[in-house]
């Protein structure tokens, strides 16, 4: 049961790799995407550095409500592009991305008083377990964000119909 809160996390992991290197690297980014995309990572990252550096406190948490429900509303922006450049199935992709995105938005929440020592939530796994586990997705989606950039704004060539498509 103490697993079930991780689940969002891995089911974030492995949609993303999917809609990455099964979509994205087939057809390309224009340039409003390759801008766009380490933005949205950007946002979960600064969720969980919220959750990890910020000690908890019941005054806080609009805080983090405020900073997960930008995430969450960043992570649409893209939509008006992709409708021209995406197929149906990286479309589904990204409908699963959205739900899930503040499924685990709500579950790092969860896990913030917990792992700044509040005894609440013991359905969630220990701070032992929750702690390291938050650092190494940090670490994650900030190598997954230097990567979008790196990869999409210096290595790529974009084709030309794609810079004529933003």
């Amino acid at each position: 049961m103490r697993a079930l809160a991780l689940v969002p996390f891995i089911v974030q992991a492995i949609v993303i790799i999917l809609d990455e290197y099964v979509f994205h690297i087939k057809r390309g980014l224009p340039k409003w995407e390759r801008i766009g995309h380490p933005l949205d990572t950007l946002s979960v990252l600064a969720c969980l550095a919220f959750v990890l550096l910020m000690p908890y406190e019941a005054s806080l948490i609009k805080y983090y409500v405020m900073v997960a429900i930008f995430s969450c509303l960043l992570v649409t922006k893209d939509e008006f592009v992709h409708k021209h450049h995406c197929p149906a199935a990286e479309h589904w992709l990204h409908a699963i991305l959205f739900v899930n995105h503040s499924i685990l938005l709500l579950a790092m929440g969860l896990m913030w008083p917990k792992i700044h020592g509040q005894k609440v939530f013991e359905w969630l796994p220990s701070s032992e377990i929750l702690i390291p586990f938050l650092w190494i997705q940090a670490a994650f989606a900030g190598l997954f964000f230097l990567y979008q950039m790196i990869y999409w704004n210096f290595v790529y060539t974009p084709l030309q119909s794609h810079e004529t498509d933003q």
